[in-house]
This record gives C-alpha cells, structure tokens and sequence, in this order.
C-alpha cells in the first residue's frame, strides 16, 4: 500500500475542539508501573498506516528525555511508551508525550478510545469508495459518447456535465489524500499523498480550461478513476489490519468487575476489583470466577482451568490450594484469601504477556513503503523537470503543463498500492471458501514464511471431548448404576460415561453431587460412589502418574466395583496432516499442558517427535519467543485462553473455531471445520499468495520502468496517463485472481520444496530458555 500520512484520518489541530490532548492525571491513571520509577502508557494514533508513519512517531517520543523507549503497533494502531517518572530530579508531565505526537502531525488519545475511531473510519473510506466509484463509472459512460465522435456542442456538454459530476466527487472522496497532504507540508514532510494530491487537482483545472476554452480532450475520467483505485486499495488494507485488535480487550473482559468482600465481622461488601487488596477474603459462588489470585481458606468446588492448562477437564480444590485469577467455579462456593491485587494477578499478567507480544511482533515493510521517503521527492523532480524542460524546449507552457501532469498521473503508485491488499483479499477469499478465516492479512505473508510449526494437544490436536475407551468389557449391571450417577453430573467425564452408555440406567431417588469428588447416592444395596479414587475409594492410592488416560470410578461402601477409561479424540484428518507438514520439510512440535504420560503418547501416535508437557501460559510464550531467538519462523496452533499468550508471541498463529473466545482473537487464523488439514492448505495458500505479491511488485515496478519514459517524453496525455494507470491496477488484480484456481485437493499433498532441516533442542531438551 502507498504511504499515507496522519491527515489520511484526519490532521490534528491541538487547539481544535474535540482533540484536546488528554489531562496529566489521565495519562498517569492509565499507566501502570513496569520497574522502579518507570511506566508505561499506551495511546491510540489512529492515522497510524505505515513505516514511514511508525519511525515518525517513534523518533518523536525518543528525543524526549523522559522517554525510555517507544514502540508503534502497526495493527493495533498503539505506541506503548515506557517513560521515567523523574528526570534530574524533577517529575515529568505525561501530556509531554501526547504533545510530542501531536506536534508531528498526529492525533492520538488513550488507547481504549481507538476502536470507535478505527469503525468510523472504514466507514468513511467505503463511502468515500462508493462516491468515486459511482462517478467514475458515470463519467466514462459520458467519455464514450465524446469519443465515438459528438460535435462540439455536444463534446462542451458532456465536459460540463463531467465536471460537475467530478467536483464533488473530487471533494468528498479526494479529502483523504488532501488532508493527508497538507498535514505532511504544514509540518515541513512531504509523502506520497502529495504529488497524488497535485495530480489530481491539476488534472481536474486543466479539464476545466479545456472545457471553458472548447478543447476536444477533458481529463475528469482520468481523476476520478484515479481517485477510484486509489482509494480501493486504502480501504483493503484498513480493512485487513482492523481485524487483529481485539484479542487483549477480550482477554480483559474475563475479569469480572467486581466481589464480595468478608470483612473481620462476617459482613459482606461487593467491591470494585481494582478495591481488592493483599489479606482479602474474597466469597466466590459457583459460577463466579475468581477476581484476583489467592489461597482456599473455605469450600470445595470443581474449577475450570482451561485459561492456565488448556484442559477441558476441571480441577478438583479444596482448602489450602492457589486459585488464579480469570479460572471459573463450576460446581460449588469458595472463600479465598488474595494475595495479589487486580494488577499483579494472573489475567493481567497474560494480558501483559500478549501486549508485549503484539507490540513486538516484526511486520513485513512493504517495499512501497521502505521507498516512501524517496519516491515523493523523485516524483516532484521528475513532474517539475518535465515541465521545465517542455516549457524551454518548444515554448508551449500549455502542452508542458500536460507532461507534467501526465508524469504525476502515471507515476502514481496505484498498482503499488493493490499489490499486496488485493492479493491477500482474494487470498482471504479461498481461505474463507475452505472454512479458514483470515484476521489479518499481513498473518499470510508470516504463514509463508514459517520453518516450524507447534501444536497444543488438548483441542487442537485433539477435540477436547473425552471418549469411554473400555466400555465393552465393563459389566452391563456396573455401566448401568454408573451410568444412574453420571446422569446428576456436568462433569465432562461424567457425560462421556452417560453419552456412552446406551440402555436403561439405574435409577436414583437423591444424587448429591461433592464439588471436585464426584457423585454419590444411597439405595438398599448401599452408598454407591462415582468419581475420583480418594473420593470413592479413601484407603486407596490415587491415579497411578503414568497412566495415560483419564479414570472415573464406581465403588459401593467404599469398595471399587468398576472403573472406566477415558481417551481424548483426535482431530479428524490430523494424521494426514501431520503427514503432509513433516513431508513438506517443517519441523513439528507439541507444546502442551497436559501430563507428560498423555502428550506422549499422543506424540508417538502422530510421530511428532518434540514435545513438551504441563506447560503454563508463560512456558508456551517463552518456548515460542526461544523459537525465534533461535531463528526459527514458527506457526503456533492453539485453542485455549492459556495459549492466548503463545498465539501472540509467535510469528503466526492459528485457532479452530471451537476455541475459547479469546484464543481466537489472539489467533491470526482461525478454521472453522473439525479437520486439521486446514493447517497445510492455509500454508500453501499464503505461499501462493506471497509468489502472487511478489509477481505483482514486479509487474507495478516494470510498468513504471516503461510508462515513465513515455510520460517524460510527452508520448502520454494525462487521459492515456490514466488509463496506462487504470491498466497497471487491473493487471495486478487480475493476477491476484489467480489464487482461485488452488483447489482443495491440494491441501494434503507436497506444500512446497523440502526445506532444510534447521537443528531444534532434542526431545529432552527444552524448548523454551
């Protein structure tokens, strides 16, 4: 995409009402403290487009003593600065910070106000779409007639007509690029909206004195399909980008807003989370989740921990066991004992985790972007040199007017613009057709170039919905009381066992469900048990550690009568995708939670042969981040909010549909059918798209090297200026087109040349520093 400046969303005026900076007490309420006398501050900068505009911004934060460092989010459209509290001894004013943006020309607020702006302004550019577009096409239509050869009276008309069609247009639609180049000469740069600026106003007069003066050419057509394209290829790329921002604002909205408090006289109190200090006892019923981390000082209950080990399965707690913050009660009521506060507790910490994730993450610098800098300048050079030279050379000041319009006209980087947003348009469209969704279309340009690929277990790998593995060898009259108590029970386990069981269950009067136990109930034969061995069997051991299934157990008055296994199934397809992945030469990986028995075996069974177990949140992030210090260009495939963090810290990633809500915000991809060969065919699809993206530089680059030429040596009109231009862009879309000849059959089969096989730690080594 060409560059853009911050007017493409609008110049900001400081003294404007309705963009006033934000107060010092509202840049320091929004900050959070990241090291001794050090904070950071996040702040929405909306105009925010492209590199050009990211060193912009960065070089203006970074002169500022008070500044320790400064990164632009190119996604997100966010500068996270890290700022020292005092400089020499003397405090420092936070709106510092805002002003320094804004004297560069860009308008920036808290960060929580970002989105709203970010949906107005897609709105705004379709309309703006929409507006060029219906007068473009109208305006051929009235060229047509001019040029099927209408007398002169009838030429004048439909010239008039043209304008008047065009004014608006020209108006309404052209503003982006206006603002945008105004903003950049008012605060001494210049960028690519300049001369895109010039061209199209110099064409639109000089239609006008051709009009008032009878000339047989007029060049409206020419501005407004200039205009059209132009702003095609803005809108994509705004439109791609804005689909990868709300991972962390819904990672954010599992925190509940508040608890009761139990103070020392037994009274409660509902209490903000940010009120919730170290020593509070905290009452949490089932259903609830858990505010901040914190002890079980009363209460049992079965807790959903999938956001800390990416299990379907819920953990049994009792008294005395840590709960953290963001895990969920399913069965029963806990009083806890915080011992961190809202900030410092678990979900902010993985909140923490994939904002510095995403804030690092590198993104491809297209080329039209590294050449921004150089091409405005070589673009006014050439236009004024053309003129110049034209005017010298045949004194016709009139005809070198219209060389050098020609030159900006032609010279405009309307096929650099759609070269890469269209290719990931159409690309988004296949993997759409083959149930892929893509967020982000920068992700398929990452996706090409991945050398590994890890794999979380639970969800992913697998289905995440447990299976009775044994059930034939169990006595019928043993399922069929089983069967009677796992019918009162939501644990998973316990419907699977239900599920799986197809005759008549024993009946029970009264179940009573012990949170993190199991079910029990009484008949005349006795008390029937059904759930873990310490509950239904207490002078029992438990589950034996290399077991590498899932066990429910039945026990009547405390002797076992029946035990039933459970397995994990797998992901349909998953072995063939393996497969095709290892054939394909990527190294395979699995970064699980789970215990190492269950991975394992998991692992052998797919022939994956690095693996890692009972990982946390953090662990997965770091062996992700090891990955890439190491060289390595990975693909993470999650489901789990635990994983959220991994998603983010990857250099791609991918999520089924059947993830938690947050892993797949997180996530770049996500695939909406069961099957794992999703995985290879959105590979071979975005290493087709890059081939695509690269053949359309090529093609917008050659059209320069010869159009150019031409232009200067006044061969081109600005009318034929245009449509050389026109045809520039729709040879570059109707390669992109290309893409949809990859058909399904491909995604199980060879996705590229074998890769060499770059060393990774041996099985027993660590993955992660």
């Amino acid at each position: 995409m060409s560059c853009c400046a911050a007017g493409t969303e609008g110049a900001l005026d400081i003294e404007r009402a309705g963009h006033a900076l934000p107060s010092a007490e509202e840049m320091k309420m929004s900050s959070r403290a990241v090291g001794p006398g050090l904070f950071q501050v996040d702040l929405s900068v909306p105009a925010v487009h492209c590199g050009t505009c990211i060193t912009t911004v960065e070089r203006a934060l970074k002169a500022l003593p008070e500044v320790e460092r400064a990164r632009v989010n190119l996604s997100t459209k966010r500068v996270s600065i890290v700022w020292h509290e005092t400089v020499d001894g003397i405090e420092t004013d936070p709106v510092r910070l805002a002003r320094a943006i804004a004297a560069t020309g860009y308008d920036s607020n808290l960060f929580t106000a970002a989105e709203e702006a970010s949906d107005a302004l897609r709105n705004q550019l379709i309309r703006a779409v929409a507006v060029s577009g219906f007068a473009a096409t109208n305006i051929m239509l009235l060229s047509v007639s001019v040029w099927s050869g209408a007398d002169a009276s009838t030429r004048d008309l439909f010239h008039w007509i043209s304008g008047l069609i065009a004014a608006p247009a020209l108006i309404y639609a052209g503003r982006f690029f206006y603002q945008s180049a105004w903003n950049a000469l008012k605060h001494g740069r210049t960028n690519m909206d300049v001369p895109i600026a010039i061209g199209i106003t110099l064409s639109y007069f000089a239609s006008i004195w051709e009009t008032i003066h009878h000339g047989e050419h007029a060049y409206f057509d020419a501005t407004a399909s200039l205009l059209f394209f132009l702003l095609i290829g803005r809108t994509l790329d705004h439109i791609m980008r804005d689909r990868a921002r709300s991972a962390i604002s819904g990672l954010a909205r599992l925190s509940p807003r508040g608890a009761m408090v139990i103070d020392a006289n037994g009274a409660r109190d509902y209490r903000p989370v940010e009120d919730i200090r170290v020593g509070d006892h905290v009452a949490i019923a089932a259903g609830d989740r858990i505010p901040v981390d914190g002890l079980v000082i009363a209460g049992e209950t079965d807790l959903d921990m999938s956001i800390v080990n990416g299990e379907s399965a819920p953990v049994s707690i009792r008294p005395g066991a840590a709960v953290q913050a963001g895990t969920l009660s399913l069965t029963g009521s806990l009083t806890i004992e915080a011992t961190a506060t809202a900030q410092n507790s678990f979900l902010s910490e993985i909140i923490h985790l994939m904002e510095a994730a995403e804030g690092g993450r590198a993104r491809y610098r297209r080329i039209a972007d590294r050449a921004a800098r150089f091409y405005s300048p070589a673009v006014h050079f050439l236009a004024i040199a053309a003129f110049v030279s034209w005017g010298l050379y045949d004194g016709d000041w009139k005809h070198a007017m219209m060389v050098a319009i020609a030159v900006l006209i032609i010279t405009c980087p309307c096929a650099l613009g759609l070269a890469v947003p269209v290719v990931q348009v159409v690309a988004a469209g296949r993997l759409f057709k083959a149930g892929i969704m893509v967020k982000d279309g920068s992700a398929m340009e990452r996706l090409a170039e991945i050398d590994m690929v890890a794999f979380d277990k639970t969800g992913t790998l697998t289905l995440g919905r447990p299976r009775l593995i044994d059930g034939n060898r169990i006595d019928p009259a043993v399922f069929a009381i089983a069967a009677g108590l796992a019918a009162h029970s939501r644990h998973p386990l316990s419907q699977a066992l239900w599920n799986a069981y197809g005759g008549q269950p024993l009946g029970f009067s009264s179940v009573r469900e012990v949170p993190g136990s199991g079910v029990e109930a009484r008949n005349t034969s006795g008390l029937y048990r059904l759930g873990n061995r310490r509950f239904v069997c207490a002078d029992m051991a438990e589950q034996d550690e290399a077991n590498v299934y899932s066990e429910v157990v039945l026990s009547l008055n405390g002797v076992e009568i029946g035990t039933f296994h459970f397995e994990d199934m797998l992901r349909p397809r998953a072995e063939a995708a393996i497969h095709s992945l290892k054939v394909s030469g990527l190294t395979l990986a699995i970064l699980s939670g789970d215990r190492a028995p269950v991975v394992a075996r998991l692992a052998a069974q797919l022939g994956i042969e690095r693996w890692r177990a009972e990982l946390s949140p953090r662990d997965k992030a770091e062996a992700c981040a090891f990955a890439a210090d190491n060289g390595h260009r990975l693909l993470m495939v999650g489901d789990g909010i635990n994983d959220a963090p991994a998603l983010a810290a990857a250099h791609v990633s991918m999520a089924p549909a059947t993830a938690a809500d947050v892993g797949r915000q997180a996530a770049d991809f996500v695939f909406m059918r069961d099957g794992l060969d999703a995985v290879p065919f959105a590979i071979e699809a975005s290493r087709r798209a890059g081939r695509l993206i690269r053949e359309n530089f090529v093609l917008a680059i050659g059209y320069n090297v010869i159009a150019v030429p031409i232009a200067l040596l006044g061969y081109a009109t600005p009318l034929i200026a245009s449509i050389a231009m026109s045809t520039s862009s729709l040879i570059v879309v109707a390669n992109a087109l290309r893409l949809n000849r990859l058909t399904m059959k491909a995604e199980l089969a060879v996705v590229g040349d074998t890769l060499a096989k770059a060393r990774i730690p041996a099985p027993n080594e660590r993955l992660a520093a």
